[in-house]
Formats: C-alpha cells, structure tokens, sequence
C-alpha cells in the first residue's frame, strides 16, 4: 500500500508539473541550443547613428563629469548622457552614411578571429532602426544609405555558415513618446508603456523574426523599475515562439525576473562568473570602456587579457560575446581588427581546447584553466596554463600522456598515486605566454 501511495504522488507530481509547463513558451526545437553551447565565441557590434558622434558633441567629449549623467564612457549612450536634444539627435540621420560598409568583410573579419556568431544592434535605446522597418520612420531608409544593413548582414552570414542574432532594445525607447527613457527618469505609464509595446516594440520584433530568420535575440534590461513585467515578457516569448522554432532568448528579457522559459543567461557587463552555472550563459564584454565608436577612448584591453577571458567563461562552461563598435563610415577600428587578428592567430592553433568543450570538475591550481572534449572515442583534458610554469600538477589518475596542443611537442609525465605532473620546459611558451597543455586520459 506505501509503494502504490508513494507511486501515485510520484505520477501526481510529474502531472503537476506537465501542466505548468507552457508549450506556447517553450523552444521548439531544443537542439537549436547545442550549437550555442559548443560555439563559444561570438561578435557583439554596437552600431547607429550615435557612431556619427564618436563620443562627442558642441565641444563636449564623453565623459563628462560637469551633467548630471554625463560620467560614461559609453558613446552608444552619447544622447542621453550628454543631453542632446531629440530633434537635434534625429538629424544624425542626415549624416549616417556608411558606404564603406562591407558586410562580407565584417563576417569574415569575425570568422577568422575564432568567433562562431554574430549579434548586432538591429535597435538601440535610441530608437533607430538598421533595417528597412514598415512599423517607424526612424531608420536606415531615412539616411543617404537607404539599404537594409540586416539584409546585408544576414546574407553575409549564411555564406560563411555563421550563427547571427539581434540585438533588440525592447524596453527603452527614447524616441517613441511611450518607450522608457534614460535610467533616471524611467517613469512612464503603464498606459504609455503599453501603447510603445504594442505599436512598435512587439511588432517590430515580429518584424525581425519573420523578415531574417535570426538564431537568437539579445535583450536588455537591467532595472528593478523595468516595465517588463511577467505577463509582458511571457507575451513577447509567446510570439517569438510562434515564428521562430530556432530561435533563442536571452535572459535580459526581464533580468529581475527571466522566468524558466528563457534559453540563456546574460551575465552583467564585463563579469565573469567563478562557478558553473545551470543553463548556458555567455558574457558581454568591451574591448575598451565604450560600446559604440568613442574615437577618443584609448583604453585598449589586450589580446592576451581577452583570450584569458575567454578560456576562463569556456573553463565555467560559458561564451565570450565579445563587442566591435564600427565607425560610421563601416568599418572597424584598426584597434579591434589588431586585437580580433591576434585572438584568430592563437585560436588558429589551440581552438581544439575551446570549440565543443566542456568544463571539468577537478580543482585547477592558479593561473590554470581546464576544459576537457572527446576525440574518436578519446578522451583529453586541455590545461590552459596563463602563466609561465615549470611543472602543472593535476588530480588525473588516468592521465596517459602529455604534449603541447599547437605544436605537438611530447611533454613528460610523472605519475604519483592520483596526481599527475608534467613537467615544461621553457622553450615551450608560446607567443601568447598562454600555453595549452594536451593530456590525453586512458579510458
């Protein structure tokens, strides 16, 4: 009688929870979420009419300590933080033409730095829209340009077989009279706030759904104030399912309070978690303080500290989304294609390390970072060592044998009861001073 009862609450729980579960909410085709999982690296590109401005305007460069707001380095931002007017900012679409845009060039730029995909800000808080948009007036058909930079970009992106998304402000609005506008003076109505959901944050993302297929879209929220509230969030993962059976969704939905619904989580900023988390997550970080284009921010992060950055997130089993910000005339600084050169080089030869691994739940010792993958049946643990060493020990009883992962040079290996030693010899660093120690595991 006590096995039947306790078989019962089992099959009342698994109803229980079968009905709470939302087909409407959930991703079709769960299999669309392995190739973010094993991708790893990706290209964030902030991009509109505030690249025009380079972080400047009437003599006043970002930051600026003198306004309210204005201590930021972020240029994406340059409206809000240095006041400009509306009607002043809109006429930067007079001056928005980047006909030195390559969208084959930006792709290619971006695969041969290592990265798998590619999300861009199709619309900022500012409003303006880099596509062809039959829901506002404020977009890319309203500058000299007048061609669809998403139309561009996606075709681009199916040519190299690279996973693109969006990235889409679907709270802030400074530009719709009912959008939420700069953080300190977030007070709309719900009655405003609706009219700006319905007549242009949700069709417009239809639009972008239905129009470019994307594999994923980025949101971004950050405020407990949000007007995202739960039943807004779950209308907009409704649809997006509806239209897409690929497509993922981002935690930034509603950051407070993402729901169980979503596909990924974001990080904060530039953050780098120390622990493993439960879902697939990814970090969004700058190569420099600003997102978009700040000619005077001269505050390069380098190649080595972006790379270490990665091995770290794919070490906790996360993604790099790391950010471009164009000029805006379309093309990348010589800073960022530096930089995105020099990670695609030491990629080139230690990708295996990173592409399709997983974490490992040995404890590395400091400045050391593992992942570990099979290959044919084979099983490799990758020790990332991001500072010089002459030995690397490691819990590894099955350790079997050793070697440098770019250039196959065969490593001793000591064994002493569970613990593996191997022993580097100087000569063994490579330009990076990142070396990738290759231990192949016996089965």
């Amino acid at each position: 009688m006590k096995r039947i009862l306790i078989s019962l609450l089992y099959l009342l729980c698994l109803t229980s929870a079968s009905a709470q579960k939302d087909p409407s909410l959930t991703l079709k085709n769960p299999d669309s979420l392995q190739w973010f999982k094993d991708a790893k690296f990706g290209m964030f590109i902030h991009w509109g009419l505030y690249s025009v401005l380079e972080g400047s305007y009437n003599g006043r460069t970002m930051p600026d300590p003198s306004l309210p707001q204005g201590n930021s380095w972020y240029a994406e931002w340059i409206q809000a933080r240095l006041e400009i007017p509306s009607e002043e900012y809109h006429k930067l679409t007079a001056r928005f033409n980047p006909t030195r845009f390559d969208a084959e060039q930006w792709v290619e730029e971006a695969k041969n730095a290592g990265m798998r995909y590619l999300i861009i800000t199709t619309k900022h808080h500012d409003g303006f829209a880099l596509w062809n948009s039959k829901v506002s007036d404020f977009d890319i058909m309203q500058t000299p340009y007048r061609k669809d930079i998403l139309a561009q970009l996606v075709k681009a992106c199916r040519k190299y077989g690279m996973k693109y998304g969006f990235y889409y402000s679907h709270w802030q609005d400074w530009e719709h009279p009912g959008g939420a506008q700069p953080n300190w003076k977030l007070v709309r109505s719900e009655e405003e706030f609706e009219k700006y959901w319905q007549e242009k944050s949700l069709p417009q993302v239809k639009e972008l759904i239905v129009k470019y297929d994307p594999d994923l879209l980025w949101f971004d929220t950050w405020n407990e104030k949000c007007h995202i509230t739960p039943e807004r969030r779950d209308e907009l993962i409704r649809m997006i399912r509806k239209y897409s059976s690929k497509c993922l969704i981002n935690g930034r939905i509603a950051f407070f309070n993402p729901g169980d619904n979503i596909d990924y989580l974001e990080m904060n900023d530039n953050d780098y978690p120390k622990e493993m988390l439960e879902k697939p997550w990814q970090t969004p970080a700058t190569m420099q303080h600003s997102w978009g284009y700040h000619a005077k921010d001269y505050n390069w992060k380098s190649s080595r500290d972006m790379l270490r950055y990665l091995i770290h997130n794919v070490s906790k089993g996360g993604n790099y989304l790391l950010n471009v910000g164009p000029k805006a005339d379309g093309t990348f600084p010589v800073m960022a294609t530096r930089r995105l050169r020099e990670m695609g080089a030491w990629l080139t030869a230690n990708g295996e390390g990173i592409y399709d691994a997983r974490p490992v739940s040995i404890k590395a010792p400091a400045n050391v970072y593992l992942t570990q993958k099979e290959i044919d049946g084979k099983t490799y643990v990758y020790a990332f060592l991001t500072r010089p060493a002459e030995t690397l020990t490691l819990d590894l009883p099955y350790a079997a044998e050793a070697s440098v992962l770019d250039t196959g040079m065969p490593l001793r290996l000591d064994k002493d009861g569970g613990k593996a030693t191997v022993r580097i010899p100087a000569n063994a660093i490579d330009a990076c001073s990142i070396l990738v120690v290759k231990i192949r595991l016996n089965n």
